[in-house]
């Protein structure tokens, strides 16, 4: 009887850790292994944080990897890493900083950041920057992310914008391209323009000759009083700052200087060839103000007849106004004056008929739309320049080649055409196509289009949705066509 009891018993535990399966012989490697249940990755992290000092590679390995792989919970990530930022705080920063600006789930960056402000790492100041530089899902306020709490709990109030700031600056590295970019954009999403001018403005050419970005746009905010507002801005000034852009970047600076401060630093990049021209053809345009040009336009268009793409495959539920009013309150003072100065260019006989002429061999190509840059020549006149496109695709696309793209940097607009027909005016204006490239590029854009044979409509188009009909141009008397 005794015996059986004892036999009984001894078959307890046994059937304990059948049930509760394998014992755990390497910690390090249970923990790893994404496949084991949550509660042999606690009992294997506790195992790890028991180990005699100091702790086995094997075992840092496994826990540093709790900040960056999926599967754990929550509250097991942050032991783990408040473990490892006693034992070996070197291992966790370099961990941090490598990984932090890559997290996309948003509940578990909360979580870490706030656990970085918790253990005071000033260390990965940087780090939080970096993840804040990067567009956030749902729009969240820049106020409310948790890369700037933790900033400003660790550093206080007005701190998170200085950081960003003189993270700009000590990304001097090649390696440090993205940060760079990221904290441009990022000063721009605070707010602080006028501030940011001022900042770049002060710093001397000497300071900025280590700097990858900040000379050209030094020598910008300086000469223009204004800076880029993007990457592909910055990328442009890059272009004008070359030697043998040096006479374009002489005119502009002049140009500029006749217009007040305020309106210089709300310049975009793309507005400095227009205050060129007008400089040239239209300078009382360049003391107009927005309502000024704004009531000259109207009354060029507003009789005019006007068209639009039928087609122009957005996404469900988008479409864009091609009316001048419906975009009278993004309309800046550049655009304005970008809209005057093509509507002048358009006067010229000479203009319209390069326009209509290039538009009937387009017309006679099926494999191809036809495209170029219209700019000042060398005597300051308007000047239609062509060019090739990169490939051929089909007879409703236009690949700028590279050579469009440097001479835009200089050049007023942008252009290509819609003429696949002359009866065209379904295809009176930009596609889902042309509005990227127009936010890709940043440029003044126009789209021409076949309405008849002497007629085509014309549109105007820039970055984030800005679409302006500006009525029809005639073919010159000299050169029409019966029909």
């Amino acid at each position: 009887m005794h015996s059986r009891l004892l036999i009984v018993f001894a078959l307890v535990p046994l059937v304990f850790l059948v049930g509760c399966g394998s014992p755990i012989t390497d910690p390090a490697a249970s923990l790893r292994d994404p496949g084991r249940s949550g509660s042999v990755h606690r009992e294997a992290l506790r195992m790890l944080m028991e180990q005699p000092d100091p702790p086995r590679p094997d075992g840092i390995d496994a826990v540093q990897g709790l900040a960056y792989r999926p599967g754990y919970e929550q509250g097991m990530r942050l032991e783990g890493l408040a473990w490892l930022a006693q034992v070996d705080r070197e291992t966790l920063l370099t961990t941090l900083r490598r990984r932090l600006p890559r997290v996309s789930d948003h509940a578990w960056l909360r979580a870490l950041c706030e656990f970085v402000a918790e253990h005071n790492l000033v260390e990965l100041d940087e780090a939080l920057v970096s993840s804040w530089g990067r567009p956030w899902s749902g729009n969240l306020p820049d106020e409310q992310r948790p890369e700037y709490l933790a900033l400003l709990q660790m550093h206080g109030v007005g701190a998170p914008e200085r950081i960003v700031w003189e993270t700009f600056l000590s990304a001097t590295r090649p390696s440090q391209n993205g940060i760079r970019f990221r904290c441009w954009d990022l000063l721009h999403r605070l707010g602080g323009r006028n501030r940011l001018i001022e900042l770049v403005s002060a710093e001397t050419e000497s300071d900025s000759d280590g700097h990858p970005l900040l000379k050209p746009l030094h020598a910008a905010a300086i000469s223009f009083g204004t800076v880029p507002w993007n990457r592909e801005e910055v990328l442009w000034i890059h272009k004008l700052a070359e030697p043998s852009r040096a006479d374009f970047w002489e005119s502009a600076e002049a140009a500029t200087a006749a217009i007040s401060p305020e309106r210089r630093g709300a310049l975009e990049i793309r507005d400095l060839p227009i205050v060129a021209a007008a400089a040239t053809h239209r300078p009382e345009l360049l003391a107009a103000s927005s309502g000024q040009l704004y009531t000259q336009i109207h009354r060029r268009t507003a009789n005019q007849r006007h068209f639009r793409e039928q087609d122009p495959g957005f996404l469900p539920g988008k479409d864009l106004d091609h009316r001048l009013s419906s975009h009278r309150d993004q309309l800046t003072w550049g655009d304005l004056l970008a809209i005057s100065m093509a509507l002048e260019a358009l006067d010229a006989p000479q203009i319209r008929a390069h326009v209509f002429h290039f538009a009937d061999r387009d017309l006679m190509d099926e494999t191809t739309e036809y495209g170029g840059i219209i700019d000042l020549d060398e005597a300051g006149r308007f000047n239609v320049r062509e060019f090739p496109p990169r490939i051929r695709v089909h007879d409703r696309r236009f690949e700028a080649p590279q050579q469009m793209f440097d001479a835009g940097y200089t050049g007023l607009f942008h252009f290509h055409n819609h003429v696949e027909k002359h009866r065209n005016a379904a295809h009176a204006g930009p596609g889902a196509g042309d509005m990227a490239y127009a936010d890709n590029t940043r440029a003044n854009c126009l789209l021409f289009t076949f309405v008849d044979e002497n007629t085509m409509n014309v549109d105007y188009y820039r970055h984030d949705g800005v679409l302006v009909d500006l009525g029809v141009i005639l073919r010159p008397m000299t050169t029409q066509r019966g029909g």
